[in-house]
């Protein structure tokens, strides 16, 4: 499936950016209008300090139990077998570019909205919101270009230790996280 994406130009390369980066920012943008209009900040920060600590122990430990909340949907292959390259990467683009409609097995996919709501002012959340949904679409676009040129790493082994390696550091990651937030709220309060 990969293989028939139209990655091997630089304009195909932009495209595919470009498919996932526009239909994340403006679902990140429109929710970060939608949590900065009402008054979350301090709710959103305490929920915030309470997801990280929680999952950020469950990942670290190596536990695979509660799995973090989010979606099991994925793109049904109807959708992408026998349609043209241009209309697979833009219903790639849109369904995997802002992150909340496919499954995220890491935590701190889900801290993120909290994080956005967390902010409790208009513009500084917008701004926040728009540089999420920029930064997570480019991260799946550009691991999609490099899984077409490391096509020889399809080993599931590899692929099972690399996520296993990946949810730990979610793990750590989410465990700053709650740090940092817990020392927010002593600033807050």
């Amino acid at each position: 499936m990969v293989a028939a994406l139209p990655v091997g130009r630089f304009a195909g390369r932009l495209s595919l950016v470009v498919a996932y980066g526009v239909p994340a920012v403006m679902a990140w943008v429109l929710l970060g209008l939608l949590v900065s209009v009402i008054p979350l900040g301090t709710a959103a920060l305490i929920v915030l300090v309470a997801y990280a600590g929680f999952y950020g122990l469950v990942e670290a430990s190596g536990r695979a139990r509660p799995s973090p909340p989010g979606s099991s949907w994925q793109v049904p292959s109807s959708w992408v077998v026998g349609v043209s390259n241009r209309r697979r990467v833009m219903i790639w683009g849109l369904m995997l570019g802002p992150g909340f409609a496919t499954r995220n097995p890491y935590a701190a996919f889900g801290l993120l909205p909290l994080a956005v709501a967390a902010v409790g002012d208009l513009w500084p959340g917008v701004l926040l919101a728009a540089a999420i949904g920029i930064a997570h679409s480019t991260g799946r676009a550009t691991a999609l270009l490099r899984g077409v040129r490391q096509s020889d790493e399809a080993d599931y082994l590899k692929s099972v230790l690399k996520q296993m390696y990946w949810r730990m550091f979610d793990g750590f990651a989410l465990l700053l996280v709650a740090g940092v937030a817990i020392m927010i709220c002593g600033y807050r309060f």
